[in-house]
């Protein structure tokens, strides 16, 4: 039935062919469908609205709000305050543009912005002048979408068909706003994986969440999901999105559900969270891959530095380049705590937020916040070419704040790079996609299923680490030598003294020319040719001077400062990773010491990080081919070859 009404409306698109390019279609079918939806939900309420307006106009009064809504019926916060629908707005042909645009600015607010974003008052000029207008307008109104006619899941079906088509005739930019429908199920399966039982209760009350909407598709797709398990189940749907189409795409298809009208945001999720102080039973996102959050970035570090763990990014900030993780924490804020019933959420992300940053940078901390919360129950590897816009690898991290026994503290990492069959016919980047089989093969092996090749569980230290810092001795000599006095004059602090006197100085003595590791004696000898030099300098001249003037020697006795400690040698700085369950010193002392005997641990600049070297723990060595395969090949081949010159020749 739906799929008749999703083809009906899409073949006024013929009377678009020619005046319009094909991927003009939805921007003009998609808002219209909207508005016959909603014409057709307000028609037995519509006299009694408008006699509302009426009276109110005679009695020179304003009109109430909460009247109208009330006159609209209980059910819904929205109405229509015009004189007009599309059948009284066709019954004028001649004036059919302006009794359209004012039967669309009748809408209340909250509606009236789904067709601000589509820009329809442009659509029906650009209609109007093609002279398609009335021929759309009479084929919208002749197509029977009241609610007794097509109950709201089934309007839903019907608008994702369009939507799916629209993006599909404009796969150009359809990446950027439109998740892929088999990575979506895999999402969502997982999501339900472990509530199948609870799901299944009477009155249950559940609500699904995407901090980046686009077009709605997750939140759609979690809604089909729990309602197959559960028919009864009341299901609240919220999003955000910062496109404008793709917020009008987005709340329209929550409307004509029967959705709140309110439940979808327009803005930017990370400058004006929408739903601010809200929690969820699932979230699931799919936000924009290696995307920077400069534009951003004044209002994030604020809510950083002011809020800190009572905002969303209290845990840390990751480079300016990449903002995906700052969409991963947005999402654990709305996730609803355990002792409120849980909450599970499903985001994919790019490899870099794996790994990206080493121990103390934002996107180390982050993690380790994740995994000290226990918040990260599996992180799931796709195949390549799944996305529209993209061919990189991705992952689904998979979060909860209630995990069961069986997975507290642990990590399950599940490889389904191969799992995926080949499209007959590609979409942008897309290539590849989840078949049900594969799918439902993710699910097993998430719900459990031993497969060592696939699926790993860790506990959470194992991602842990500790970087620490090797000092070795700085061991030094020094010279007042023409060569190094020259290299001297490059220096920073000295471009603006005249080093010339002291240079000629050092020409005329040629004994100056001894290297010597006493540094005491060297800076008493330096200042008595400075002062026959009649140059004076400043400390942090006479510092850059001196380090200038020094070279490295292995065979010198070690620097030290003023302190009598050893002074370390910045270019022999190094840094090594110990594992978490591993003692530093007991490392140091195995790793370090045996090559490097007079080293040490700068315990001052130990650094705890966190990385989920996934491909590490998938990777499978394959030995390289032996030389005899590798001569016997090239063997065949010039083979091959001398015959067929041989051939040529004859």
């Amino acid at each position: 039935m739906s799929n008749n009404h999703a083809t009906f409306i899409w073949s006024i698109a013929d009377l678009l062919r020619g005046s319009f390019k094909a991927h003009q279609y939805g921007d003009i079918i998609l808002p219209f469908t909207v508005l016959r939806r909603l014409d057709a939900v307000l028609a037995p309420t519509k006299k009694a609205v408008f006699a509302a307006v009426e009276q109110a106009e005679a009695d020179g009064i304003p009109v109430r709000a909460s009247l109208l809504r009330n006159k609209a019926g209980h059910e819904y916060s929205f109405w229509n305050e015009s004189k007009f629908d599309l059948k009284t707005a066709l019954g004028d042909s001649e004036n059919l543009a302006a009794n359209l645009l004012d039967y669309v600015t009748g809408f209340s607010t909250n509606v009236k912005d789904i067709f601000d974003k589509y820009k329809i008052s442009e659509r029906i000029a650009e209609l109007d002048e093609h002279d398609l207008l009335f021929l759309v307008t009479q084929r919208f109104a002749a197509v029977d979408l009241s609610p007794a006619a097509v109950p709201n899941e089934e309007m839903g079906h019907i608008f994702e068909e369009l939507i799916r088509k629209f993006a599909e005739a404009s796969n150009e930019t359809a990446g950027e706003h439109f998740t892929p429908r088999d990575v979506i199920e895999l999402m969502v399966d997982i999501l339900l994986a472990p509530e199948s039982d609870t799901l299944a209760k009477a009155n249950v009350v559940r609500s699904v969440y995407d901090p980046t909407a686009g077009t709605g598709g997750m939140l759609s797709v979690a809604e089909d999901h729990i309602r197959s398990a559960n028919p009864t189940a009341t299901l609240t749907l919220a999003g955000q999105e910062i496109n404008p189409q793709s917020y009008a795409i987005c709340k329209a298809d929550m409307t004509v559900k029967g959705q709140s009208v309110d439940a979808i945001f327009f803005g930017d999720t990370l400058i004006n969270d929408g739903h601010a102080g809200a929690t969820f039973s699932y979230g699931l996102s799919n936000p924009p891959f290696g995307v920077d959050w400069k534009k951003q970035q004044k209002a994030v570090t604020e809510e950083h530095t002011q809020r800190g763990y009572a905002g969303r990014f209290g845990a840390g900030l990751p480079r300016v380049s990449d903002g995906s993780m700052l969409f991963l924490m947005h999402l654990i804020s709305k996730m609803r705590s355990a002792e409120d019933g849980g909450g599970r959420a499903a985001i994919v992300l790019n490899g870099s937020p794996l790994f990206t940053g080493g121990a103390g940078s934002g996107e180390s901390n982050i993690r380790k916040w994740v995994l000290e919360r226990d918040l990260l129950e599996a992180i799931i590897a796709l195949p390549t070419d799944m996305f529209y816009n993209t061919g990189i690898a991705t992952y689904i991290w998979v979060l909860s704040t209630k995990k069961h026994a069986e997975r507290v503290g642990k990590v399950q990492l599940i490889d389904g790079t191969k799992l995926f069959r080949k499209m007959r016919k590609g979409l942008g980047s897309k290539r590849n996609e989840l078949g049900a089989d594969d799918i439902a093969t993710l699910v097993r092996l998430y719900e459990g299923e031993a497969d060592a090749a696939r699926s790993k569980t860790f506990a959470n230290e194992d991602f842990f680490y500790r970087t620490i810092t090797v000092e070795r001795h700085l061991r030094l000599n020094w010279a007042l030598t023409p060569e190094r006095l020259t290299v001297a004059q490059e220096a920073k602090p000295l471009t603006k003294v005249d080093l010339a006197p002291l240079l000629a100085l050092v020409e005329r003595a040629q004994r100056d020319e001894t290297p010597t590791t006493d540094l005491a004696a060297f800076r008493t000898h330096l200042a008595t040719r400075l002062a026959e030099a009649g140059i004076a300098l400043t400390a942090p001249q006479l510092k850059a001077l001196l380090s200038a003037l020094s070279e490295r020697d292995e065979d010198a006795p070690m620097v030290l400062d003023a302190k009598k400690r050893p002074e370390p040698d910045p270019t022999l700085r190094d840094t090594e990773n110990v594992p978490w369950n591993e003692d530093i010193h007991t490392y140091f002392e195995r790793e370090v010491k045996p090559f490097a005997p007079d080293a040490w641990i700068d315990e001052s600049k130990t650094k705890e990080g966190c990385e989920i070297p996934f491909t590490r723990h998938f990777y499978h060595y394959v030995p390289p081919r032996s030389l005899a395969e590798i001569d016997a090949d090239l063997d065949a081949v010039l083979g091959r070859i001398r015959a067929r010159l041989e051939a040529v020749k004859a």
